[in-house]
């Protein structure tokens, strides 16, 4: 994994919120942010599988959503640019954590597909989307983890969008108007993650926060300091629980048993996606899937994102091989750190396409 040492002082963002380059900062100030605290945040991964990489998968999934945006002209708008570097992140997510922050910049980027810039009233929206994009995008949905901090973003966003109606539409839609719907929503945000202590009993028990919890505050945080032309806030994790160095690695007690993660991307029709959601869900756990786009092509299937938890990796690819070519896929042990390679998988009859 790749460390960054220190974070940028600032971000440097522009005066104007309505390039391409507004969405770069953020996402390499998360990506700065993320690489900085992945050792802790593995470390407090217990949660759905003590597997320790939570840090390590939203790193280096935000972090392909950043190089896909090193060849996107910095005057282009926010909403290709967020798309770009969205499709970026889910068609390369790695991990749970890591596909449910690439859900949520995939459905963020929805309302902002024709907007020149970005405002309180279309992060907003934004916000809305991306909460019931990741709660649909999981078959077993559960409180107390990134789901929770996601919800308490768009209500704050929402709520604070409510108090702003009065006012004249340029106020509502200048950048300082966005400034502090951001900043309340990393308000909001850091409380809720302090909470999720209290919401699912393996974490009650260890006395830490969610891991992917915590991640998705830093990526807000990245937001704010953007917006707003400031740093990171450098106090905004000291209170957390298990956030410090001299706290122990919890999940390195813990027992995994033998299971895999499956990840691919694979273009599929309506029915063949409700189907294989269906049976992923009859096979394992932690199933996710979401569209990475919603253009069909000329067979009427769209690219699909899926990631699943098995006893036997061979179970899934039975699934998902009489679909359609796969691609980006990674079968990867939960019970140890060796990733496996597709070609020497049980999936001994992964084609070139699957491997890609």
């Amino acid at each position: 994994m790749t460390e960054v040492k220190q974070y940028p002082p600032s971000t440097d963002a522009p005066t104007d919120h309505g390039s391409a380059k507004l969405i770069f900062n953020w996402l390499k100030l998360a990506e700065s942010a993320l690489g900085n605290n992945s050792d802790r945040l593995n470390a407090i991964n217990i949660f759905p599988v003590p597997d320790g990489d939570t840090g390590s998968n939203l790193y280096h999934t935000v972090a392909a959503a950043t190089r896909a945006l090193e060849n996107v002209d910095e005057d282009a708008s926010v909403g290709r640019a967020l798309n770009a570097a969205a499709s970026a992140a889910l068609d390369h997510a790695q991990g749970n954590s890591g596909t449910l922050i690439a859900v949520m910049l995939n459905a963020l980027a929805e309302p902002l597909n024709d907007a020149s810039r970005l405002t309180a009233p279309l992060l907003s929206l934004g916000l809305q989307r991306a909460r019931a994009a990741a709660w649909a995008a999981l078959s077993d949905p559960q409180e107390g983890t990134m789901l929770t901090i996601l919800d308490t973003a768009a209500a704050t966003a929402s709520n604070y969008r409510g108090s702003i109606t009065e006012l004249p539409e340029d106020s509502q839609n200048s950048r300082k108007t966005l400034g502090e719907m951001s900043s309340r929503i990393v308000e909001t945000a850091w409380m809720a993650v302090e909470e999720t202590e209290n919401q699912l009993s393996q974490l009650t028990e260890a006395q830490v926060v969610d891991a992917g919890a915590t991640g998705l505050l830093l990526v807000f945080d990245a937001l704010r300091a953007t917006i707003k032309g400031e740093s990171l806030d450098p106090d905004i994790l000291d209170s957390i629980h298990g956030f410090h160095m001299a706290h122990p690695h919890v999940h390195e007690d813990m027992d995994v048993a033998e299971a895999y993660e499956v990840m691919c991307s694979v273009q599929l029709t309506p029915l063949d996606a409700a189907t294989l959601r269906i049976g992923l869900n009859d096979i394992g756990n932690s199933v996710i899937m979401s569209p990475v786009n919603t253009e069909e092509d000329g067979d009427g299937t769209i690219r699909w994102r899926v990631h699943v938890h098995v006893a036997e990796p061979e179970e899934a690819m039975q699934l998902i091989r009489p679909l359609g070519s796969t691609e980006n896929l990674a079968i990867t042990p939960l019970h140890d750190d060796t990733t496996v390679d597709p070609s020497c998988s049980p999936d001994a009859e992964a084609s070139t396409e699957e491997r890609n």
